[in-house]
């Protein structure tokens, strides 16, 4: 298996360099058998990674690389412009900062400041989470459309995970209203038992709400008044982020 994926590497490699190539071409360039390269291509191209030209019959680099290079680059420049916020709100309040990114109607964690005190949430970059259970996912959730709020729901459903998960989406659109009239969204111990977040999203140049980041804890110390009186930074960081990805408010 390990073979293969290096031989894939390889060769898209070469179709990075030198596109529009033959199958016979690969094959001598790479030294690989043309039984191996013919097998490695047809996977590549049902997964939209290589594309064939039907009328010559050679092959160059297919959309999906595309999608995976501005995924990348998004997430890359996500991650730098961000940086110095999330260090910021580390230093005010000395608890775990998470920056995620909407990727597959989940929230993917792509960067974290931990706190150093002793009782705190740890690293989780690179872990999914639902949308409708955690302060990133529900800032990022609340501004999309009722139809795609209701799509996703039904898509993804909304497992009850602790006593306090939201489970309906009756529920889900009451929290949504109240997160769009203040800003931020709270983790109400709803993901993780005595964890207390609160979330605020990051737009793009669009105005989308894509992104989003937040201050988490043990619920013990991140009472309802410490909540609120994070709540205003956390919104404060997500909206210049926004405004340095380009969104004019």
């Amino acid at each position: 298996m390990v073979n293969t994926v290096q031989k894939s590497i390889r060769i898209l490699d070469l179709l990075a360099e030198s596109s529009d190539l033959g199958l016979s071409e690969i094959a001598r360039m790479l030294d690989l058998p043309k039984s191996s390269v013919h097998g490695i291509l047809e996977t590549l191209g049902a997964e939209k990674m290589v594309e064939r030209d039907d009328q010559t019959g050679r092959f160059h680099l297919g959309v999906k690389l595309v999608e995976f290079g501005n995924r990348a680059r998004l997430e890359l420049d996500i991650c730098r412009i961000a940086a110095p916020f999330l260090q910021g709100l580390s230093v005010e309040f000395d608890e775990t900062v998470h920056l995620t990114v909407l990727d597959r109607d989940e929230v993917l964690y792509v960067d974290c400041i931990e706190s150093q005190r002793r009782l705190r949430t740890y690293s989780v970059i690179g872990v999914r989470a639902p949308l409708y259970c955690t302060s990133v996912g529900k800032a990022i959730l609340a501004f999309q459309s009722d139809g795609e709020i209701s799509r996703i729901a039904r898509d993804k459903g909304l497992a009850k995970i602790t006593e306090r998960t939201i489970d309906s989406e009756e529920k889900l659109f009451a929290e949504v209203a109240r997160i769009r009239e203040c800003g931020y969204a709270m983790d109400d111990m709803e993901h993780e038992e005595h964890l207390r977040c609160v979330g605020a999203p990051i737009r793009n140049a669009r105005g989308e709400a894509f992104a989003s980041l937040s201050l988490s804890g043990p619920a013990e110390r991140n009472t309802y008044e410490r909540i609120e009186l994070m709540a205003p930074f956390v919104v404060r960081a997500g909206l210049e982020i926004s405004r340095r990805l380009g969104y004019r408010p």
